[in-house]
């Protein structure tokens, strides 16, 4: 059925950074409502932000674009040229490939929620965290450190 019942869509709280990136998106609540209709050529999440939580680390995209459009709230949209604060109907987009790290943090007192597109492209993509030592080589799913040395996910240490 296409019409997605939100209390049944698959969801996922908190990250699989490693620590201690983990930190502040150990709270971000994402319903996949693409995954919930079955979707493969582009993905589409609710993300509901607490106040405090980010939405990921600051990143780009080798291989995939993004879309976020600001639902309810406000959140703090975090890139290579600064800080812009985006209130609801606000949206930002990313293209692949270009190198402008960025991540919306709620630094609000009240919940945010915000809907991501972005293309699947698992195979091909890769993600760079340029703030921190944490990479994603193209089509990997280890977390390594810029030298190439895996995180263990669960710890944070290297294996």
């Amino acid at each position: 059925m296409p019409k997605i019942d939100l209390s049944a869509a698959p969801t996922r709280i908190g990250t699989a950074y490693p620590a201690p990136f983990n930190e502040p998106c150990r709270e971000r609540h994402r319903i996949k409502l693409g995954d919930a209709v079955g979707l493969t050529q582009f993905g589409v999440n609710l993300l509901r932000l607490a106040p405090g939580v980010w939405s990921s680390q600051r990143h780009w995209h080798t291989a995939e674009d993004e879309f976020t459009w600001v639902v309810e709230g406000e959140v703090v949209l975090v890139e290579n040229d600064g800080e812009t604060v985006l209130r609801a109907g606000d949206c930002a987009g990313f293209k692949a490939g270009l190198a402008n790290g960025h991540c919306f943090q709620n630094r609000s007192d009240q919940d945010a929620l915000l809907l991501e597109i972005g293309s699947r492209r698992p195979d091909q993509d890769g993600c760079d965290y340029p703030d921190i030592d944490l990479v994603l080589r193209d089509g990997e799913t280890v977390y390594r450190r810029r030298d190439g040395t895996p995180y263990d996910s669960e710890t944070g240490r290297t294996r």
